[in-house]
């Protein structure tokens, strides 16, 4: 079972417009298979999930769009936090909060708080994250903190002041909606996850596909530079990976 799961959540438009409706009602019914997926990671034992929620660049959609996201998004706070909490779930948002409104920022900085002692799952929403601005975001703290290292860092050091040092680096990662890239997500982390795709548009994303999705992981072998004889010697070193 993957420890940690990243998904891309793609295809809430076309899902929409699928059956004829705007936009947003796909982005509304994409938030229950959030609940849904969630439910499952927990169900089956999964440490970690990360979600795509709003990337740096989606803020070229058209404004209504992103204005009805972002109260989406607050209101899902507003009805979610507490069952997250009683569930054991830690809340994290990462990316850069300065372009979102105060209220909002205010709202997800208390729901980390009430979360922070849960470990039964750490859900991270990725919300105006570009996994280029991750990366830029830790040097410029590396550099700030010792300058007089300037060259020398090494990638441990790095990986320690990146906005999910607090999580392994992802075994899977799952693009919904049938697009076969990563988008930006996770440049840093995603270096040895296993990439699945699927056509299934998100809100279609339930527990079966979620399984489909876990299956095709387990049967992939993940020798992290090393060779098939090694691992069957020694099996012990798949788990310890490459940088994870």
């Amino acid at each position: 079972m993957p420890r940690h799961i990243a998904i891309i959540m793609d295809g809430n438009g076309r899902w929409a417009r699928k059956r004829m409706m705007p936009r947003v009602a796909g982005h509304t019914r994409g938030v229950e298979a959030v609940r849904g997926v969630i439910r499952a990671c927990m169900e089956r034992g999964v440490a970690y999930l990360t979600l795509f929620a709003f990337s740096s660049e989606n803020w070229r959609r058209p404004p209504d769009e992103v204005s009805f996201l972002m109260q989406l998004f607050m209101r899902s706070l507003q009805k979610e936090v507490d069952r997250l909490h009683k569930n054991g779930i830690r809340f994290r948002v990462i990316g850069d909060l300065s372009r979102f409104d105060a209220k909002l920022v205010d709202m997800i900085r208390r729901a980390e708080e009430l979360t922070a002692a849960n470990d039964r799952l750490t859900l991270t929403v990725a919300a105006n994250y570009g996994g280029r601005w991750e990366i830029l975001q830790a040097v410029n703290r590396m550099l700030e903190l010792h300058p007089e290292r300037s060259g020398e860092f090494t990638e441990d050091e790095l990986a320690a002041e990146l906005a999910m040092n607090y999580a392994p680096e992802p075994d899977l990662f799952i693009r919904t909606g049938g697009e076969q890239r990563i988008s930006n997500f996770l440049l840093w982390q995603l270096a040895y996850a296993e990439l699945y795709f699927t056509d299934t548009l998100w809100p279609d994303f339930d527990a079966q596909a979620l399984d489909t999705a876990i299956a095709s992981y387990q049967r992939r072998e993940r020798r992290f530079g090393r060779t098939s004889e090694q691992l069957q010697k020694s099996p012990s070193a798949a788990e310890s990976g490459g940088h994870a």
